[in-house]
């Protein structure tokens, strides 16, 4: 992993390094000009707005597309985060240094400014694409990949950094990449809303049609990438939708939206940490949206939604910032996040996939092996049994009954040997609960929703699923006779945990190549990567990704079962 991270900033180093004077790149749109930048060999147009400002009475409103463009602008850095919610990471006594430093340092860093006018979609090609240094051409069409960002819809930015203020999703290294595979692509990012400014919740919401504005963003992105990508070099019916966590799991609801209508926006989807997730009707938020009402001073309006709408900036922030966060107590069952608003998502995600109402495109969809430990450290004052069942039963089960709850929780003993990371026996366990904690929220938000989508789309399209492991492989002498291999999980207490995969898919590891041969050939596979076989009900084929000396493996995807059906089961039932 710090190998990625170093293969990273070896990149970006060295473009800079390489930087020669020369014309900065030009694109023409509308009857707009719009300079560039140019590092090394890479163009880079960022920070173009693609919505008008959702500000004023355009806030808490579907996102409205830019007037045509004109003039001329410079167009050379980030544009600001959209709101950013306060969290608060958990680092308790205790935790290993490594572990305190992949949490601060790469999952979480640090993202700076926010603003409400923050719309804004980012293209980034390289000279080597073949397009000129001062004008893009529209013959290149070349294939597309759009990356969405995570963050657990309350945090994130296309300019998120590391804490050592490297780019935690430079694009350059991916179209690198591409140029040196022979299989050019150009890569988009692109902003969207939030936190409470996204994916405000309530019937008042409801009512008025502003559901999931966030998701909103998103597709108006993809419209605009429709629009506008072949003046940089792309190719429009040539696009992949590709993101990690709440990008993922947003990959996922554009593919079930409008009745899985693509509308042509896309031609493929790579889902990293991220499905169909078990939630529930947009009323399950109002509890937050009334305290939102109640802190800003709109409770006594008899338009709450439009009391919102003038309330000042920072008064709405902090009133957004007290609401629990993705490492608060109830942990992933997050706040803010994608609900069923009867238009965007006209009933659960899980409940769409059963009728069948997903896009008919090739995708991927993948985990890592630990997903929920990271998510389980705010959860450390929780050691009995009993006190299990409790926070089980009053956050992700209010409404199942205790044979229910009793049942889940035998399928998840307490045996540290059975608990998340998994295949770590007693190690990692810094509470009596902590490792089963672990397996089940990482289960019930990730593992399980993946294993339920992509059976569900098996033979019907062509998929794949993948599991990344990320073991260091330690070789140890306990005779004189031979060698034996152990296989430790890389990080102490996470594991491979959730993000461990964001610094490989981005550092130029065999990841990067398959989702490159992906973008470009609608298939993963390419010359000198391990063979990786479409999955399949009859062969449920995983690709395992791993550190050490071996790279990849396959193994079939059949682990936990029981747990699995049961927490798909229950979420069926008792959406969140």
């Amino acid at each position: 992993m710090k190998s990625s991270l170093l293969a990273i900033l070896a990149f970006v180093r060295s473009s800079y390094a390489a930087s020669v004077k020369r014309a900065s790149p030009i694109v023409v749109l509308d009857d707009g000009t719009f300079i560039g930048t140019t590092t090394g060999a890479v163009n880079s147009w960022l920070g173009i707005p693609f919505a008008q400002p959702p500000v004023g009475n355009l806030r808490f409103a579907k996102p409205v597309a830019n007037n045509p463009y004109n003039g001329t602008r410079t167009v050379t850095a980030y544009g600001p985060a959209c709101p950013q919610q306060a969290i608060t990471l958990p680092l308790i006594s205790g935790l290993p240094a490594d572990t305190v430093n992949f949490i601060v340092n790469t999952i979480f860093g640090a993202v700076f400014p926010d603003d409400e006018d923050c719309l804004t979609i980012n293209v980034i090609v390289l000279l080597a694409a073949r397009v000129a240094p001062t004008s893009a051409t529209p013959s290149s069409k070349l294939p597309v990949v759009v990356w969405i960002f995570g963050g657990g819809f309350e945090l994130g930015s296309p300019s998120m950094v590391t804490g050592i203020m490297a780019p935690r999703y430079p694009g350059q290294p991916i179209v690198q990449r591409s140029i040196d595979l022979g299989e050019p692509v150009v890569y988009v990012s692109m902003n969207y809303r939030v936190s409470a400014f996204g994916f405000l919740a309530s019937q008042e919401v409801k009512d008025a049609g502003v559901g999931n504005l966030g998701l909103r963003d998103q597709r108006l992105a993809l419209q605009w990438v429709q629009k506008y990508i072949s003046n940089f070099g792309g190719d429009p019916t040539k696009v992949t939708i590709w993101g990690e966590s709440a990008g993922a799991i947003s990959v996922a609801m554009q593919m079930i939206t409008n009745g899985a209508n693509t509308e042509g926006l896309f031609r493929a989807g790579f889902m990293q940490s991220g499905s169909p997730i078990p939630v529930g009707d947009i009323t399950h938020g109002q509890t937050y949206y009334d305290f939102i009402v109640g802190q800003t001073g709109c409770a006594s309006s008899s338009d709450t939604l439009q009391c919102l709408r003038g309330v000042p900036y920072q008064t709405l922030k902090d009133a957004v910032d007290k609401t629990p966060d993705i490492f608060s107590y109830q942990s992933l069952v997050l706040a803010w996040l994608p609900r069923v608003d009867g238009d965007f998502l006209t009933t659960a995600p899980q409940q769409l996939v059963q009728q069948g109402s997903v896009a008919d495109i090739p995708f991927i969809n993948g985990d890592c092996d630990d997903e929920g430990t990271l998510f389980s450290l705010a959860n450390a004052n929780i050691t009995t049994e009993a006190e299990v069942a409790t926070y089980i039963n009053t956050y992700y089960l209010p409404e199942a009954s205790s044979a229910q709850v009793s049942q889940l929780l035998a399928a998840y003993p307490a045996d540290p040997a059975d608990g998340s990371p998994f295949n770590t026996g007693s190690l990692n366990a810094i509470t009596p609960q902590f490792k089963r904690l672990a397996a089940m929220q990482g289960d019930v938000v990730f593992n399980a929703p993946r294993r339920f989508f992509i059976q569900a789309q098996a033979g019907k399209q062509k998929v794949w699923s993948y599991s990344c492991v990320f073991y260091h492989t330690v070789a140890s002498r306990p005779t004189d006779r031979f060698i034996v291999h152990k296989r430790l999980k890389a990080l102490p207490v996470l594991g491979a945990g959730h993000g461990t995969d964001i610094l490989d898919i981005y550092g130029g590891t065999d990841m990067t190549d398959y989702l490159i041969h992906f973008a470009v050939n609608l298939d993963p596979n390419g010359v000198g990567l391990l063979q990786w076989p479409q999955y399949s009900t009859a062969a449920p084929t995983l690709l395992t990704f791993l550190d050490g000396l071996a790279t990849e493996s396959t193994e079939q995807d059949t682990f936990r079962a029981e747990g699995f059906n049961i927490l798909t089961n229950l979420s069926l039932q008792f959406p969140l």
